[in-house]
């Protein structure tokens, strides 16, 4: 089956991503998205997986999350409850290691009948061990259970995406295994098109003063500059009110594209207003 993803109605895939997420897809590595947040790394795989009509598995990844528990952990205290007060009405089996394994998004992945979408967001927030443990696993789409040594091998290995926001740098060899690709900040020319798949019926002189201040805002050194999704949200209710926006300094709805409270001050204090209202 040649499965190819050029896109969607809601997502904007610029010549170069095309290139490389149809390449991982065809040779079945996994693909390293990296960018700031709010550039489309997490919605590209919800938008792929929408697009080829597969289902997707989400690791969300976190500081305490560990390696194994990302493909299975055993209910030991539910295995044991069993055992001590009878499983006969439960259809499980005390005896059956398989009736008390939790499978975790890389398991389902891996035993799904159907190739699926497989995204690890925000693979930088784990240890390094954890990314280690996970090398063998990604490259070869295959795990052992060490309890009953058992391999489990994806019987259709999955299209993987894992993204990273630099918070921490991965390993040397973690990042040989993967296909990698920053996905820069949009263009104004590219965010057009973006917000063209949203809004296809924008009056061009709201597009057109709203990304003025949009592009200005982000140059001003906020510690959480204003993201596309910020931008759309913040286009959304201009027009709805049907105004247009005149200055960076005087915004309608300042909380819709900036969301740190040291950035909504810092901008206040900007345009010289003292107001103590609380967003």
């Amino acid at each position: 089956m040649n499965v190819k993803f050029e896109g969607t109605d809601q997502y904007y895939l610029s010549p170069e991503l095309e290139a490389i997420v149809n390449m991982a897809i065809k040779m079945e590595k996994p693909l390293l998205l990296t960018g700031e947040p709010g550039t489309g790394k997490t919605q590209l795989a919800f938008e792929i997986s929408r697009a080829l009509g597969m289902n997707i598995e989400v690791l969300r990844c976190k500081s305490t999350i560990k390696g194994e528990e990302s493909c299975y952990v055993q209910d030991t205290v539910l295995r044991l409850n069993d055992a001590r007060f009878g499983a006969a009405e439960t259809g499980r089996d005390v005896s059956s290691f398989f009736d008390y394994v939790i499978w975790g998004p890389i398991g389902r992945a891996f035993r799904s009948e159907d190739r699926v979408v497989l995204l690890m967001d925000e693979i930088d927030k784990t240890e390094s061990d954890v990314q280690d443990n996970l090398l063998d696993v990604l490259e070869e789409t295959q795990f052992d259970i060490r309890e009953v040594n058992t391999t489990i091998k994806a019987a259709k290995p999955p299209i993987i995406l894992i993204t990273s926001n630099a918070k921490r740098e991965l390993s040397d060899p973690f990042l040989r295994r993967c296909f990698c690709h920053h996905i820069a900040f949009p263009t104004v020319e590219e965010m057009r098109e973006i917000v063209a798949l949203h809004y296809p019926k924008i009056p061009e002189n709201l597009l057109n003063a709203a990304l003025n201040i949009f592009y200005e805002l982000r140059e001003r050194g906020y510690e959480k500059p204003p993201a596309t999704g910020e931008l759309l949200n913040w286009l959304g209710a201009l027009q709805h009110t049907g105004e247009l926006p005149t200055s960076a300094d005087h915004l309608k709805f300042p909380g819709i594209l900036l969301k740190r409270t040291g950035d909504i001050q810092a901008w206040r204090n900007k345009t010289g207003k003292k107001s103590r209202s609380r967003w």
